[in-house]
């Protein structure tokens, strides 16, 4: 129950608060606890832009996330099942993870600036080596099967033995890496937002909030303190969740 409350709330919050926020609500001063949260650091209330900031977070580091497997697996499953392109494939993957991921943030904000795209670019560039790393090793493993020499000897095609076998027999390894991956991504795409990398420096994001409201945490720590709870809180319920379905899966 808890870690379904932990992953429902900031999700639904992202979906459908948006909904509820009105367009012509005046602005106060700065960090005044005149509301139910208080005002921002412009002086915008902090429970409407609570309500509008989860959309980037969310929907960005679950796009991200979905394109670093999409490229990662297929990348990893191939290289795995034929040595003539493995170290072809491997090993400009080993230059991209010996680079930090905050050095390769620093540099997408200042050659190509604030944009969504970018961002979710950015995202799957840093997460997908990894990916691929994983898929490989998992391949590898079942690529020593018995069960998948006696397909190949039977005449088994190419899908049916690197497509359908090799890949259901990785579900439980990349749902493993799931949950793990995904709240990389929301820290990484927190940690974009607060380079400027994705969206503007006033956008009504929690990651930003966080960011531009710090200055004022003793004055109105609602600011802060919230949408640092609904990042929190929707990583550890994903990795929650992702840890119940593995030991079902496993009894």
């Amino acid at each position: 129950m808890i870690r379904v409350l932990l992953v429902a709330v900031p999700v639904v919050l992202a979906l459908v608060g948006p909904l509820f926020v009105s367009d012509d609500v005046p602005r106060g001063a700065p960090f005044m606890p005149n509301s139910a949260l208080g005002t921002d650091f412009v002086g915008r209330d902090v429970w409407q832009q609570v309500l509008l900031g989860g959309q980037t977070v969310v929907l960005v580091a679950l796009l991200a996330t979905v394109f670093s497997y999409a490229v990662g697996v297929p990348w990893g499953v191939v290289a795995a099942m034929s040595r003539v392109v493995d170290d072809i494939l491997m090993r400009p993957l080993d230059l991209l993870l010996a680079v930090p991921s905050l050095l390769v943030l620093i540099l997408a904000a200042a050659i190509a600036g604030p944009g969504l795209p970018v961002l979710i670019g950015v995202v799957t560039l840093v997460n997908f080596p990894d990916v691929a790393r994983i898929s490989r090793g998992a391949a590898l493993e079942i690529a020593a099967r018995p069960a998948l020499e006696a397909m190949r000897l039977q005449g088994e095609s190419w899908w049916r033995t690197s497509v359908v076998y090799t890949g259901r027999s990785m579900l439980r390894t990349l749902a493993a890496d799931a949950g793990v991956r995904l709240t990389g991504a929301l820290y990484l795409v927190a940690s974009a937002s607060f380079l400027g990398v994705g969206v503007p420096p006033d956008a009504a994001d929690w990651a930003v909030m966080v960011d531009r409201n710090r200055v004022g945490l003793f004055l109105q720590p609602w600011a802060v303190v919230v949408p640092a709870l609904l990042i929190v809180a929707l990583s550890v319920g994903l990795n929650l969740t992702f840890d119940r379905a593995l030991r079902k899966e496993a009894v």
